[in-house]
Formats: C-alpha cells, sequence, structure tokens
C-alpha cells in the first residue's frame, strides 16, 4: 500500500491555502445551519389537506395520500397542478413540508405564496417563495418576493442556494405575515425579514390573501433567463407537500363593512408564537445564511433601483459581496476564474514583451 502525503503548510500555495479556508467556512455554516434547523421546533399544528385546501387546477395531476394529510403535485405535457386554500386570511403563518423534483428539472417553478390577484386584479398583494430548477447536477436555487396593492413595479426579489440536496428529503417552508413584518424560513432558520414602515406605504401588503402552491412550466424565465426550457422527456415532475401549516384569521375580502377589528386577537396570539419572535441566536443564523446562500438581492441592485427601496437594510458585508447589478461579485466555478486569470496574465505579458521589442 502507498503511503498518503500530508504536505506541510510551506508546501502548500497561497491558492490552495484559499481554497482549503473557503471550504472550511462553507462546511462550518452548513454544519452550523443544520445544526440549527435541526432543533425542536415551532409545535406547530399540522392540517389534513381537504380541512383547508382545495384543488386549484390540474386536478388529475393533484393526487392525495390514503390518509388524506399530504399531497402530491405533478407536471406534465398536459398541465401543471396546484392547490389553494379554502379562505383568505388577514395575517398568518403558512408552511409546509416540501420535497422536490429531482434530477432534471430546468424550466420547473414549484411555489408556496399568498395573494389575493384573483381578487384585487389591479392592486393585489402577494407574498412568494419560489422554487426554480435546474439542468441534472445543478442545484435548485429559490427567490422570496413580496408585492403590496399591485406595486409589481418594485419587485423586492432576493434569490438564494441551499445548504441541503431539496429533492431527497423534505424540508419545512415557512411565510409569517403579521402588521408588523414578514419572515421566510427554511426549516427554523430565518432567511429573511421584512419589515414595515411608513416609507413603504401601500407596498407592504395589507389585504386578506389565499395561499397557493403550484407546480408549473416556467421555461420562458426560470433557468438561465429562459434560454433552458423543461424537457418533457424527464416528466412527470413530481413536487410533494405535507405537514401543513395554516394558522391565520380568515376573512372575507370583499364584504361591504368588514370588520377588521376581529383579528387583533388572532394577532396577538400570532406574535407570541415561537416562530415570531427573533432571538439573537435566530437573527445569527440568519445573518449566516444571507452571508453564505443569498446570491442576488434586490437592495444592491443600484442599477435597477438607484434610490433604495425604503425597507432595505443595508448590512455593510453583505454589500461587499455583491456588484451595482445586485449579483455577487465573485461567481461561476473556479475553473472559470482561473481561466480568465490566466487570460489576464498572458495579455499583460503580451504588453509587456511589446513594450521591450518597441525600445
Amino acid at each position: 500500500m502507498g503511503h498518503f502525503h500530508c504536505c506541510s503548510y510551506s508546501e502548500m500555495s497561497s491558492t490552495s491555502l484559499s481554497f482549503i479556508f473557503f471550504f472550511y467556512l462553507l462546511i462550518s455554516s452548513s454544519s452550523w445551519l443544520l445544526c440549527f434547523s435541526s432543533g425542536a421546533g415551532f409545535n406547530l399544528t399540522t392540517i389534513a389537506f381537504d380541512d383547508g385546501y382545495n384543488p386549484l387546477f390540474g386536478d388529475f395531476n393533484l393526487v392525495r395520500s390514503p390518509d388524506g394529510r399530504s399531497v402530491r403535485l405533478l407536471l406534465d405535457v398536459s398541465s401543471g397542478s396546484g392547490f389553494i386554500s379554502s379562505s383568505m386570511y388577514e395575517h398568518g403563518f403558512f408552511s409546509a413540508k416540501i420535497k422536490l423534483p429531482s434530477d432534471y428539472t430546468a424550466g420547473v417553478v414549484v411555489a408556496l405564496y399568498a395573494s389575493n390577484g384573483d381578487v384585487f386584479e389591479k392592486n393585489h398583494d402577494e407574498l412568494d417563495i419560489e422554487f426554480l430548477g435546474n439542468v441534472e447536477g445543478k442545484p435548485w436555487r429559490f427567490q422570496t418576493n413580496l408585492y403590496g396593492n399591485g406595486s409589481t413595479s418594485r419587485g423586492r426579489e432576493e434569490r438564494y442556494r441551499l445548504w441541503f440536496d431539496p429533492s431527497k428529503e423534505f424540508h419545512r417552508y415557512s411565510i409569517l405575515w403579521t402588521a408588523k413584518n414578514i419572515i421566510f424560513y427554511v426549516d427554523e432558520v430565518p432567511i429573511r425579514e421584512v419589515v414595515r414602515s411608513d416609507e413603504m406605504g401601500g407596498d407592504y401588503p395589507t389585504k386578506p390573501m389565499s395561499i397557493y402552491a403550484t407546480i408549473w412550466d416556467a421555461s420562458s424565465w426560470a433557468t438561465n433567463g429562459g434560454k433552458i426550457k423543461v424537457n418533457y422527456d424527464y416528466a412527470p415532475f413530481t413536487a410533494d407537500f405535507k405537514e401543513l401549516v395554516l394558522e391565520g384569521c380568515p376573512m372575507d375580502p370583499i364584504q361591504e363593512y368588514p370588520d377588521f377589528t376581529t383579528c387583533k386577537e388572532k394577532d396577538a396570539w400570532l406574535e407570541t408564537r415561537n416562530f415570531a419572535v427573533l432571538t439573537p441566536k435566530r437573527r445569527s443564523a440568519m445573518r449566516k445564511f444571507r452571508q453564505h446562500y443569498m446570491y442576488y438581492s434586490c437592495c444592491y441592485d443600484v442599477w435597477r433601483y438607484p434610490v433604495k427601496l425604503p425597507d432595505c437594510v443595508i448590512d455593510p458585508i453583505e454589500k461587499a459581496r455583491f456588484n451595482q447589478t445586485g449579483r455577487l461579485r465573485f461567481s461561476g466555478s473556479h475553473k472559470k476564474q482561473a481561466k480568465i486569470a490566466k487570460a489576464r496574465r498572458k495579455k499583460k505579458q503580451r504588453a509587456a514583451s511589446n513594450e521591450r521589442t518597441d525600445v
């Protein structure tokens, strides 16, 4: 048998050391988030599908489990599928454990979101978690977004990667919406908070919303800007939902004289729940997630928003990682970056050689 040679510190190049340090930080942050997200949990009350939801479209591609407590959504060449809550809610905590399709999923979008676009077509509110498929061998990505009163021209997108493969096992994804703030969760890790302010005005969602879950063909934009389409040779694409949670105040959004005081008791109850409290430990977890896994933020996209949105809280550490398009300064593979560096060195060498020849 051969012997493993452990090189000394002096034998290692600075590039190797940098890579090892980066890899160590990535693994450390992933392990920390994994430990945090496998904690005691939120002590949630789950419901059966028929107790809170109805099919929305593609009924033939929606499959309930025998016990009625979970559901599978399918996308094939004939249709996608989705479901909608039986009621609309004025604030709440909306959540599900989801397992995404595996292998080739380019062009596929799976979403868990709140919206009232079917009632308020011109001034709708919306809260989104959207998972964006990818080619085989590349990971799922996802984005969060929000609109208030039809503010679609001021989208507040953020995009992220995950520290796990969401197609291998179930993970919980949640949206907390109160009169004061909005928090998006992956498992028990808060990944984004939007705090309501006077400056936001009508951009903060305020009207009752339904809760949706869908899978659909988004070939026009989901993967690589729409360059890679859904390949139905890999169909059906399946997304599984279980342990559904609907905690909120049901309300009719179009009654002539709505009584908004009816939800005060439920709102007060929501704000005392475990998931509504961002402890120092949770804020630290959110900061770590955003520093390691967020790769686009509207708050750093000065080309799109020369004047930053009023709800943006600029983190100097985050900001240093992004360029003026809101995307990471250093993205792509190590090989690609190495090729760019090599090309630059060659260009400098040619320029120096030409100078010597001229002399």
